[in-house]
């Protein structure tokens, strides 16, 4: 393998209009202000409106806005309503979990049958104060993590009047925004490990995702993997659709289009989109990367995905309008779904991001290209770190600017357009696996021990 990687009310939500499930659609999240699950706002990675830093350096104190501490792993992201930002962890009975970064292929688990404590922390945005604290499950895990994962890989999501955080066998959880637990669930064993082998176990890292009430969650697991919607008050599964895929560890998407509301999911088998209400599917296409984890991202009426584990590194370029197979004959690289694809330029572990036309899609390695969105054709390919940095965090864009961090702890800002252009290489002092957070023109990130504010 080459390893996957408040008392306080978090700006409390009226409720708006009746959602699929109930009256509890909450108010829409602003735009460069609120950062509610993975990536952001549709899962994008890009935020508006603010003007962002370029450079910083935390180990020297400059441009830091404030520091918190963490305790135990976690790979979760932060994520941010109003003037909140929380994130989950697990904390080891050991003294030193660890976790091993770098470039390598070992697919081995950890061994630690050590009781765990799953927390969810909160914090002040702009002070970094903590609000909070909460225990959700306590026990041995019931899956085993890859060396560099952690048993808190997947990121909280929020509406601004729930925190969703899914712990894979763990269970599904749901908190009110004082931290108050509201319901949780057992979905099982959920087991995301390496399928050619399963003894391999590499824990669960899909994130929930929240769309007018509902929570949706993609378990590709070793067996009878599913995507689901949940009712956000109560739990209730409102349906679930089951999947032929083997493990993967990707987020999915909620798009609209002509008035559907969409579901996208990454896979190996079955890339596609489903019908929000019901859970049917609306398209299909087979790739070539078999783990896939990028989440796929949407503009210019086109669907993004890549993946790039196995004997192929596809990017496809997919019309939002697509319906039933669409998947390509042998040797084409378009037909009347796909408008282009490419066959080596795909990322395993990194979402891409989209940001003023081009595509910023980034290997493990350091090595990026930029594709204009629209015809495919690539702008460029650059390298970043030494060639033997690892990569892991994905892409986020904002203020023209593109962020890529590396394991060790560097962020690369790349200034956005056709040209390469490397404005700043900015320290953590930590190493750094969990995708940033933006908000209101401050970068968030999560590293190994710390939650960080740099503006």
């Amino acid at each position: 393998m080459r390893a996957p990687t408040l008392v306080v009310a978090l700006g409390a939500a009226a409720l708006v209009s009746t959602g699929m499930a109930g009256d509890v659609a909450a108010v829409d999240p602003k735009p460069g202000v609120d950062w509610p699950s993975f990536r952001g706002i549709r899962g994008a990675g890009v935020a508006t409106g603010f003007k962002t830093p370029t450079t910083w350096n935390v180990p020297e104190k400059n441009g830091v806005q404030w520091v918190a501490p963490l305790e135990g792993l976690g790979h979760s992201s932060p994520v941010v309503w109003s003037n909140r930002i929380c994130v989950t962890s697990a904390k080891s009975g050991k003294p030193d979990a660890g976790i091993r970064i770098g470039l390598y292929g070992d697919i081995a688990s950890v061994e630690d049958a050590t009781e765990h404590v799953w927390t969810l922390s909160c914090f002040d945005k702009r002070s970094g104060r903590p609000a909070f604290e909460r225990t959700m499950h306590r026990g041995v895990p019931a899956i085993k993590r890859h060396t560099k994962s952690t048993h808190a890989n997947t990121t909280l999501a929020t509406d601004g009047s729930y925190l969703i955080a899914m712990l894979g066998s763990e269970g599904l959880h749901a908190f009110d925004m004082n931290g108050t637990l509201v319901w949780k669930k057992d979905l099982g064993v959920l087991d995301s490990g390496y399928y050619v082998v399963p003894a391999a176990q590499w824990e669960f890292a899909s994130s929930p995702v929240i769309h007018e009430g509902v929570v949706i969650i993609q378990a590709d697991v070793q067996k009878n993997s599913f995507l689901a919607a949940f009712d956000i008050r109560t739990g209730r599964e409102l349906w679930r659709t089951g999947r032929s895929d083997v493990p993967t560890f990707s987020t999915p998407t909620i798009h609209q289009v002509g008035g559907r509301t969409q579901i996208l999911v990454n896979g190996w088998r079955h890339i596609g989109a489903y019908d929000f209400k019901t859970g049917a599917e609306i398209w299909k296409l087979s790739g070539t990367g078999d783990i896939p984890v990028p989440t796929p991202i949407v503009g210019h009426g086109l669907v993004f995905t890549t993946s790039a584990h196995g004997p192929g590194a596809p990017i496809y370029a997919v019309r939002e309008t697509a319906t039933g197979d669409v998947s390509l004959a042998p040797n084409e690289t378009t037909n009347a779904h796909i408008v282009w694809s490419v066959p080596r330029d795909g990322a395993y572990m990194i979402s891409p991001v989209l940001y003023e036309g081009l595509l910023y899609v980034s290997k493990n390695n350091g090595v990026f290209v930029v594709i204009d969105a629209k015809s495919g054709e690539r702008v460029y390919q650059q390298r970043l770190g030494s060639g033997t940095t690892g990569f892991t965090a994905s892409l986020i864009a904002a203020d023209g600017k593109i962020y890529f961090t590396s394991e060790e702890g560097d962020v690369f800002v790349v200034k956005a357009g056709r040209e390469f252009e490397l404005l700043a290489t900015n320290p953590l002092g930590d190493i750094a696996m969990a995708t940033p957070a933006l908000s209101e023109g401050a970068i968030y990130f999560r590293t190994g021990k710390r939650l960080i504010a740099v503006r």
